[in-house]
């Protein structure tokens, strides 16, 4: 035997995996020690013997042509990639494996060296990795670095809304909001750069999306995991609607607590000075009206109707302090709320000749006395602030935004409001009268931000001055 035929030899001994050499008739011409051990024969029993009889019988009738393939053109690969491969014991218990095939040039022509590696171990352990993320309470996904999934959980499928066929093979930005999805790539090849157990998005919110379209607030926790061939992340996915809620009503709960010791601020000891000082005025002008000089009554009713209007903004101040302490929470129909407002409307509507449009309108939770408040305050200031010499024409309309929200909309052809003014109008006791004289204290917009706010979302105004203004507040959805 040549120095280099022992040479390899050794080097076939010395591997730790099963090594048998097969020529192009498919029989076996060589087979070191892993592979007796692996299999249970002895070299005797495989040499010259066709490679079928380490192969199940059902993959007995295609072999050939897959070896046939292989010699038509020879080079390194992995065997059957992409599918389940079984070798057979002498005994005929099978045994899931993973194979090398390597051509290698000899004296005899060209033949195959098979790296056999028994995978029963791993497949138990990708098993029980399996049953564990199946068990999770919370949606499982398991996706590789370019972001394609290749396993979830029953969770996930209950709260995606897809079947796992649906997912499967598919990238992970099915389940991102398109407003989220564009930038998720890079995040993903930041994260793989440097993997860690993190949880995803702190300090900022997200979003996942379901098969229906609806999104809904996630938290997430990514878990890199090692493989033989690659790292990929375990993703860890909780709804945290509900809590997101439950914490909202624990801020009011708060909140509404302060508010108790304010309104009994307010209304012992801000009203009862300013009605001492209003009896004061009333004993100067009855007891006293002979002894006081023209100039003196008028510096009394000055004063009296400072006192009157600091008593209405006390008592203005008072309600809005009291939104939120009805916390019952009630399906409304929208469409109801606010024809019953335009009816407490009506003699105001029809002095003005207002035109009041209102477009199908979505059933919500919420507070019904608030939420006719704020229908009652927005509609109110869009005939307030009405041009002049110009019939009011307000649209009410409602539709679903992409965090999937309910976003509504009181559109009027009035006055309009300088871009400069958009954040301070929300502001309690800030005014604005575009240079009209009209009454008021300057807390209906802050009683609509409140409740808006109260109910889980927000509110703010577009608008041109001029060319009118339009609304915009948002309701989670139930």
């Amino acid at each position: 035997m040549k120095h280099s035929e022992l040479t390899f030899q050794a080097i076939v001994e010395a591997t730790p995996n099963a090594i048998i050499l097969v020529n192009k008739e498919g029989r076996i011409a060589y087979a070191n020690h892993q592979t007796e051990k692996l299999f249970g024969f002895n070299r005797i029993e495989l040499i010259s013997k066709k490679v079928e009889m380490l192969i199940p019988g059902r993959y007995h009738e295609h072999h050939p042509s897959f070896r046939s393939q292989f010699f038509a053109a020879p080079e390194t690969r992995a065997m059957g990639s992409g599918r389940e491969l079984f070798a057979m014991r002498k005994d005929k218990s099978e045994f899931p494996v993973e194979i090398g095939l390597n051509p290698l040039v000899t004296v005899e022509g060209t033949m195959v060296l098979v790296s056999i590696i028994d995978i029963t171990a791993r497949k138990k352990a990708e098993e029980q990795f399996r049953l564990v993320v199946e068990s999770a309470p919370n949606a499982m996904i398991l996706a590789n670095k370019n972001g394609v999934i290749t396993l979830i959980n029953a969770q996930t499928e209950k709260l995606f809304g897809y079947q796992r066929k649906e997912l499967i093979g598919k990238k992970l930005e099915i389940l991102i909001p398109k407003n989220f999805s564009e930038n998720h790539p890079h995040l993903r090849e930041s994260f793989f750069k440097t993997p860690s157990v993190r949880a995803m998005g702190v300090g900022r919110e997200l979003y996942a999306i379901r098969k229906d379209g609806t999104q809904f607030r996630v938290e997430i926790g990514l878990n890199p995991i090692e493989t033989d061939e690659e790292t990929v992340v375990l993703a860890s996915i909780i709804d945290i609607t509900e809590r997101k809620k439950h914490e909202v009503m624990l801020a009011l709960e708060l909140k509404n607590k302060e508010l108790e010791q304010f309104n009994y601020i307010a209304s012992h000891d801000l009203q009862e000075p300013l009605r001492t000082v209003s009896n004061y005025i009333q004993i100067l002008e009855e007891d006293f009206s002979g002894l006081l000089n023209n100039e003196a009554k008028s510096h009394l009713q000055t004063i009296s109707r400072a006192t009157l209007r600091m008593r209405m903004l006390v008592r203005t101040l008072l309600e809005f302090s009291r939104l939120g302490q009805n916390k019952k929470m009630v399906s409304l129909d929208c469409n109801k709320i606010v024809k019953d407002v335009v009816a407490d409307l009506n003699s105001l509507i029809n002095a003005t000749q207002t035109t009041i449009l209102i477009e199908e309108l979505p059933i919500i939770q919420g507070s019904e006395i608030e939420i006719m408040q704020l229908f009652l305050n927005l509609i109110n200031n869009a005939i307030k602030f009405r041009k002049k010499d110009t019939s009011p024409e307000i649209r009410i309309a409602c539709n679903k935004n992409s965090n999937g929200h309910f976003e509504f909309y009181v559109t009027d052809n009035g006055t309009g409001i300088d871009s400069k003014y958009f954040n301070r109008i929300f502001q309690i006791f800030q005014q604005l009268d575009a240079g009209q004289q009209i009454e008021g204290y300057g807390i209906g917009l802050a009683n609509c931000k409140k409740i808006v706010e109260m109910h889980g979302g927000k509110i703010w105004v577009e608008s041109e001055l001029g060319k009118g203004s339009t609304f915009k507040f948002t309701i989670e959805t139930v």
